[in-house]
């Protein structure tokens, strides 16, 4: 079966700010004293705080020790070593790139290999940029606007005239996801994150919307936030995992995510494996930048 592919959005550009001062903040958001960075580093405070204060300019190689000791992300990593006055080290390749080539064909693999279960490919914004064919029926329902690329998972999931009337659980899942992408906000500092929580909080409940009550909890309610949609072929219910790279080096890797759903019971599974279409001996699709 061929993936179904949707363009991803565009990528914003660092603040031109001191590497002082970004270090400063990553180290307040990952709420470390500046003793215990010092100490994590294998660096005296004096230095650490002279670094962070512009009085002291760290070293290529300080900057990287101290952004992995930090758990920087790639992009910034990037941002605080053009902050101090280098060259960015970690490329950022579109998925079209031939060097991704190794990479583009897992993830196609993956999603492909997924079905008849749903799976999405997703960038750090949760733009959408590869799903599976089995996904494909069950966000159809949602408006022509909301489908239209760049087409935000999460936005499609929680609004109006996406699938939120189909999500028999809206109130439980919707704080799922604002809860994970409030940490997500947490440990990356993205200010289009904190901007698309915003939005998304406030999205009115569809109409008939129900909170959930304790008494009718599923024994998979206990281990992991179902999703649970209305369709003509009855409820299906779905739990995800997510996979990412391991070790990446390059930003686009390192922000690619694999949202693969599976039946949370065995009527969502016969359903899904009774209405998969045949699948072909082989396919040509790709996923795109």
């Amino acid at each position: 079966m061929d993936t179904h592919t949707i363009p991803a959005s565009g990528r914003a550009t660092p603040l031109n700010r001191p590497v002082g001062d970004l270090l400063r903040e990553w180290r307040q958001r990952r709420r470390m004293s500046q003793l215990l960075l010092a100490s994590e580093a294998d660096i005296s405070t004096r230095h650490l705080s002279f670094v962070e204060s512009g009085r002291a300019t760290p070293s290529r190689e300080m900057v990287m020790h101290l952004a992995e000791r930090l758990d920087v992300p790639l992009r910034a990593r990037n941002a605080l070593l053009i902050a101090a006055g280098y060259a960015p080290l970690f490329r950022e390749r579109p998925l079209t790139d031939p060097q991704l080539s190794a990479a583009r064909e897992a993830v196609e693999r993956v999603l492909k290999g997924h079905e008849p279960y749903p799976a999405v490919a997703i960038d750090r914004h949760w733009t959408i940029v590869a799903m599976n064919n089995a996904l494909a029926p069950l966000i159809a329902p949602a408006q022509p606007a909301l489908l239209t690329p760049p087409v935000n998972a999460l936005r499609l999931s929680l609004h109006p005239d996406g699938m939120a009337p189909s999500i028999v659980n809206w109130h439980t899942w919707r704080a799922h996801l604002l809860a994970r992408l409030q940490r997500q906000i947490e440990v990356s500092g993205d200010a289009t994150l904190a901007a698309l929580h915003d939005e998304l909080a406030g999205y009115p409940a569809p109409a008939g919307a129900q909170h959930a009550s304790p008494d009718d909890a599923a024994p998979l309610d206990q281990i992991a936030v179902p999703l649970r949609l209305d369709t003509p072929h009855g409820v299906l219910s779905f739990f995800s995992t997510t996979t990412v790279f391991g070790t990446p080096v390059d930003v686009t890797l390192s922000e690619l995510a694999i949202e693969a759903f599976f039946p949370a019971d065995q009527h969502t599974a016969d359903t899904l494996r009774r209405l998969a279409p045949t699948r072909p001996a082989a396919s040509d699709a790709h996923l795109q930048a």
